[in-house]
C-alpha cells in the first residue's frame, strides 16, 4: 500500500476528532441533534484550519444510513464513500477554477433532481469568493430557496469579498486560528501513535512555523521526519526552516547587555555563516525580548516551553525596564526597514547597533563629559545676603556635579529670610544634565519645578504624561537629583499643566530658533537669492537644517 500523508491521514472523521473550533462544533453538533438544519452553510477562516473537514462531517452527518445526528456511524456505504470521496450526491467543487457564470448554471441546472444514494444533494463549493459577480447573481435565488432534498456547503478564506447577498443567505462560521499549544498536543498524539521521537522543542517550532494551521504543521511534520530519517530533532527542525538557534539570540542579547560592539559584530559574523533570513531572526529576537519584559513584570507567566527560563532570567536582571521595551521597538521597526537595506545582513546590523547606541553610557561620565563642553552655566545669581542672620540657618542648592571620593562640603550660609523656591529656568538647565534615559528622561524634561521648600521639591507634570508618574519613576528621578547635587532632595509629583516653560519646551523653543536662523541665514544668500531670480526657483524652507543639528 503506497505511503498516505499524515495530513490525509490523521484528518478527522467526526467532529469529536476536530482539533479546536469549539465554538463552531457546538453550533452545528446542537443543530443536528436538534433537526434544526439550514439550507446553505458558511465556513471562513485561514487555510488548513478545518474549513472543508467540517463541512464533509457535516455531509456525513446530514447522509449517514443510521440517521441525522451529530454522530454519523462512520460504517454505512455513505459514510465511507464519503470519506474516501466518491459519494455521489456530495458534488465538490472549486470556484477558483469554475469562475465562470456559465458553470454555475450547469450546477444549477441539475439541483432540481433528487439524491441518487443520500438523503440530501450536498454542494460543497471550495473557495467561494473567487466566483464572478454573475455567478453569484445565479446563484442567489437558489441559495435563499433551494429544493428541500439540498444543501450549500460555502468555504472561502477571504470572506470580505463576498457580495453582502449571500452572506444573508447563509450560516456563517468563522473558524479561528490554532493555538500553538493545541498544535503540539496534536503532533504529540499523532507521533505516539506513529512511534516516532520528537524533541519537545522540534514540535514547538514546527508549530509556530505552521501559523496556526493544522494542515501546515502536518505537512511540516511529515517534511521533518524525512529529514530526521525517522527521527524529529529540535536541530534539524531549524536547519529545514531556515530559522536560527535561540542560543545565537541569546548571545546577542549577551552582547548587548555587555555594550560589547566588536563582540556584537563577531557573533552576527557566526551567525551569517548558516545564511539566515534576518526577518526571523529579528523575530526570535522580539520573542526573547517580549519573554524578558514578562520576566520583569509577572516572573511567573514566563513559558519555559518557549524560551530558557534561566537565561530570560539572567536577562531580566540585568537590563532596566525602559531598554527591553526600547529593544523591542528597534527590534520591530528594523524588521520593517529590513527591505530598505542594500543588504540584509548591513540592515540587520544597523538594527542591533542602534540598540547599542540608545544605551547611554554611565551618568557620571554623561554628567563630566557635559560639565567639560559647558564652562560657564547660566544660572541666575543668589539674592543678596542680608547683615542680620537669622536662627534657621538656610543652605545654598548649587548646580555642581557629584564629588567622587569625597565628603561633600556643604558651607551654610545665613539668611535674613529664607531662599525662594527655585524659578523655573534652574529646572530647564538642570534636567538634561542628569544623564537620564527613557521614561525618567520623559519625566524629568516635561516637569516643571513649582515650589522649593529647602531640600523637598514640587514638580508639576503635563496630565499628557500622566502614565509616567510612577512611585518608581519618581524615587529614580529623585535620586538622580540628588546624585548630582550631592545631598538628598525629595521629589513630589502633580499632575498639572505646567504654567512655565518645561526643560522640553526650551530645548524644543532652542530648535526652532536655530532653524528659524538658519532659513534667514539662506534666504538673504546671495547665491541663492541669485538663483532665485535666474531660475525662478523657490527655497524649499522644510529642507533646510541648522548645521548643529
Amino acid at each position: 500500500m503506497s505511503y498516505q500523508v499524515l495530513a490525509r491521514k490523521w484528518r478527522p472523521k467526526i467532529f469529536a476528532d476536530m482539533v479546536g473550533q469549539e465554538h463552531v462544533l457546538r453550533a452545528l453538533i446542537n443543530a443536528l441533534d436538534q433537526q434544526r438544519l439550514h439550507q446553505a452553510y458558511l465556513f471562513t477562516g485561514t487555510r488548513g484550519v478545518g474549513k472543508t473537514t467540517i463541512a464533509r462531517i457535516l455531509a456525513k452527518a446530514l447522509n449517514c444510513e443510521a440517521g441525522v445526528s451529530s454522530v454519523p456511524c462512520g460504517v454505512c456505504s455513505a459514510c465511507r464513500e464519503i470519506d474516501e470521496g466518491r459519494f455521489i450526491d456530495l458534488i465538490e467543487i472549486d470556484a477558483a477554477s469554475r469562475t465562470k457564470v456559465e458553470d454555475t448554471r450547469e450546477i444549477l441546472d441539475n439541483v432540481q433532481y433528487s439524491p441518487t444514494r443520500g438523503r440530501y444533494k450536498v454542494y460543497l463549493i471550495d473557495e467561494v469568493h473567487m466566483l464572478s459577480t454573475h455567478s453569484f447573481n445565479a446563484l442567489l435565488k437558489t441559495l435563499e430557496e433551494p429544493p428541500p432534498h439540498v444543501k450549500f456547503l460555502l468555504a472561502t478564506t477571504d470572506p470580505q469579498n463576498l457580495p453582502a447577498t449571500i452572506l444573508s443567505r447563509c450560516l456563517q462560521f468563522s473558524l479561528k486560528r490554532m493555538p500553538i499549544e493545541q498544535i503540539v498536543q496534536q503532533l504529540n498524539k499523532i507521533l505516539g501513535h506513529e512511534n516516532i521521537q520528537c524533541e519537545t522543542a522540534a514540535a514547538h517550532y514546527i508549530a509556530k512555523a505552521a501559523d496556526g494551521s493544522m494542515r501546515d504543521a502536518l505537512s511540516l511534520l511529515d517534511q521533518a521526519i524525512a529529514y530526521g530519517q525517522g527521527a524529529v530533532t529540535a536541530d534539524d527542525v531549524i536547519a529545514m526552516l531556515g530559522l536560527v538557534a535561540r542560543d545565537h539570540v541569546y548571545g546577542l542579547l549577551d552582547s548587548l547587555v555587555a555594550a560589547n560592539a566588536s563582540d556584537l559584530l563577531a557573533r552576527v559574523a557566526k551567525l551569517n555563516e548558516n545564511a539566515p533570513d534576518y526577518a526571523v531572526v529579528l523575530d526570535e529576537l522580539a520573542l526573547v525580548l517580549q519573554q524578558v519584559a514578562i520576566a520583569q513584570f509577572a516572573p511567573d507567566a514566563i513559558d519555559p516551553e518557549m524560551v530558557d527560563e534561566t537565561r530570560v532570567r539572567a536577562l531580566a536582571a540585568n537590563l532596566s525596564k525602559e531598554d527591553v521595551q526600547l529593544y523591542y521597538q528597534i527590534a520591530l521597526m528594523g524588521k520593517r526597514d529590513l527591505n530598505l537595506s542594500a543588504d540584509f545582513r548591513r540592515g540587520f546590523e544597523m538594527t542591533l547597533l542602534r540598540m547599542l547606541a540608545f544605551r547611554p553610557a554611565d551618568a557620571e561620565l554623561v554628567v563630566k563629559k557635559k560639565l567639560t563642553e559647558t564652562t560657564v552655566r547660566e544660572i541666575p545669581k543668589p539674592l543678596p545676603l542680608a547683615a542680620t542672620p537669622t536662627s534657621t540657618p538656610v543652605i545654598a542648592v548649587p548646580i555642581a556635579p557629584p564629588i567622587i571620593n569625597a565628603a561633600p562640603v556643604i558651607n551654610p550660609i545665613a539668611m535674613s529670610e529664607p531662599e525662594p523656591p527655585l524659578p523655573a529656568i534652574e529646572w530647564t538647565q538642570l534636567a538634561p544634565l542628569l544623564g537620564l534615559r527613557g521614561f525618567l528622561s520623559e519625566l524629568a524634561l516635561n516637569s516643571q519645578l513649582q515650589e522649593q521648600k529647602n531640600d523637598i521639591w514640587l514638580l508639576a507634570l503635563s496630565p499628557a504624561y500622566a502614565q509616567l508618574n510612577t512611585k518608581e519613576n519618581i524615587e529614580k528621578l529623585a535620586h538622580s537629583v540628588s546624585q548630582y547635587l550631592a545631598r538628598a532632595i525629595k521629589l513630589n509629583v502633580v499632575l498639572a499643566k505646567p504654567t512655565e516653560e518645561t526643560p522640553a519646551m526650551a530645548a524644543q523653543r532652542s530648535i526652532d530658533a536655530r532653524q528659524q536662523q538658519a532659513v534667514e541665514q539662506l534666504s538673504n544668500d546671495p547665491v541663492v537669492q541669485g538663483l532665485q531670480e535666474k531660475f525662478g526657483a523657490r527655497l524649499q524652507v522644510d529642507s533646510v537644517k541648522p548645521l548643529d543639528s
